[in-house]
């Protein structure tokens, strides 16, 4: 018979651990002597001080989820329970037990960090919301929608509430972001119908202007064209398309009359001669104003300059054309300006033009890749054609990089 402090093996090769409760046979030795058998036993002992040991170290050093823990320590201590070995089985249960506790308690502490994180969410989401909502009444159409796709990047980032919280805060979110997009296309809609709307004033004040152009009725007839010509200012610019080409057959209308009246009036020109030093005057003073730096002012100065100059009166038909061209090219420049700030400002003519950009880009590349094949195939003359289309194909895209230039980007 053999035995030690945590158990013993009697004369019949029984094996028996010592617990609180009392012995337990754990199993039975008949192949060598009593201290091989309690040897062997002791050593099925070791093993789970080594499995408890990991776990241990598992549980303190790495992130296993309470659940796993608490699975993987149930598993050990069923083993301990029923566990065919020799040794202190109180104390590996007491190991376990603290282990539980430690698990227990990083579960609280993950729990806590949880919620701070759900909290910290929560107003960071509120924060984004209160700025959308503010946003939502911007009439910044460009700067505004900017910041708000960044709004939605850093919504996206940011964790999940639970799901009332978060679903209350997505619908104020994204009925703020609805609410600004539905109020840009408002603005650049009433700007397209104001656009139409003076086209349309445009196009009878053209039909009007060249029906007095064959006037002999020369007072009535100049100043219902100075009527005009007031009405043609008070009516907006109509598209950029329309502008010019209604600009030229109005001005040319009256240049028709008055050009049939200075005939008449032969005998004013000396005082047409006076009339021109005073335009010229008038075409220095306006030059001034570019190149344009403030356009508000420049548009002002530009208004009051015009007003004088409608004033003055005719000057000599000879000199009329040069005079006026250089007025007509300050007034030019500054509705470029008007125009290029438009456009600069116009989110939509923005993603038309870096549309068109991607679509030539794509284009252009896959005739380079074409001509390739053809040069690498031996058909030049297949490759010279597409070369010519991918000339064509180049120029198009310098001018689409060009006219993207213009917004910005």
């Amino acid at each position: 018979m053999s035995s030690d402090p945590w158990g013993r093996v009697d004369e019949t090769g029984t094996v028996y651990v010592r617990t609180a409760e009392g012995e337990r046979e754990v199993g039975s030795w008949q192949a060598g002597s009593p201290d091989e058998a309690l040897a062997y036993f002791q050593r099925k002992y070791d093993g789970l001080v080594v499995e408890i040991g990991l776990l241990e170290r598992r549980v303190k050093t790495t992130d296993l989820s309470a659940k796993d823990a608490t699975a993987a320590i149930g598993h050990l201590r069923a083993q301990v329970t029923e566990a065919h070995a020799v040794g202190d089985l109180a104390a590996l249960e007491k190991r376990l037990d603290t282990l539980v506790e430690t698990v227990e308690s990083r579960r609280e502490e993950r729990r806590a960090e949880k919620a701070k994180q759900a909290d910290e969410a929560k107003v960071a989401k509120e924060a984004l919301v209160v700025e959308a909502e503010e946003l939502a009444a911007s009439e910044q159409w460009r700067a505004a929608g900017e910041r708000l796709r960044a709004l939605v990047d850093t919504w996206k980032g940011l964790p999940r509430l639970d799901r009332k919280s978060d679903d209350e805060l997505w619908h104020r979110f994204s009925h703020a972001r609805s609410a600004f997009s539905k109020r840009r296309k408002a603005h650049f809609a009433s700007l397209d119908a104001q656009r139409e709307e003076a086209r349309k004033a445009k196009e009878r004040l053209v039909a009007e202007a060249e029906g007095l152009s064959r006037s002999t009725d020369w007072g009535p007839t100049a100043a219902r064209y100075r009527d005009l010509m007031t009405e043609w200012k008070a009516a907006g610019r109509a598209q950029s398309e329309h502008e010019d080409d209604l600009w030229n057959r109005f001005r040319g209308a009256q240049d028709v009359f008055f050009a049939a009246r200075g005939e008449v009036f032969a005998e004013r020109d000396a005082e047409q001669g006076e009339n021109l030093k005073v335009k010229e005057g008038l075409v220095e003073e306006a030059e001034k104003l570019l190149p344009v730096k403030d356009l508000k002012v420049a548009r002002a100065a530009f208004r009051s300059i015009n007003e004088r100059w409608e004033a003055v009166g005719h000057v000599p038909r000879d000199a009329r054309p040069k005079v006026e061209g250089r007025m007509h090219a300050v007034e030019r420049a500054l509705q470029e300006s008007e125009e290029s700030e438009w456009r600069r400002t116009n989110p939509e003519a923005r993603a038309r033009a870096a549309g068109l950009t991607g679509q030539l880009q794509d284009a252009v590349e896959k005739l380079r890749g074409q001509i390739e094949t053809a040069r690498a195939a031996g058909n030049n003359a297949k490759a010279d054609k597409l070369q010519r289309e991918l000339d064509g194909r180049q120029a198009l895209l310098d001018q689409a990089l060009k006219g993207l230039e213009e917004f910005g980007g």
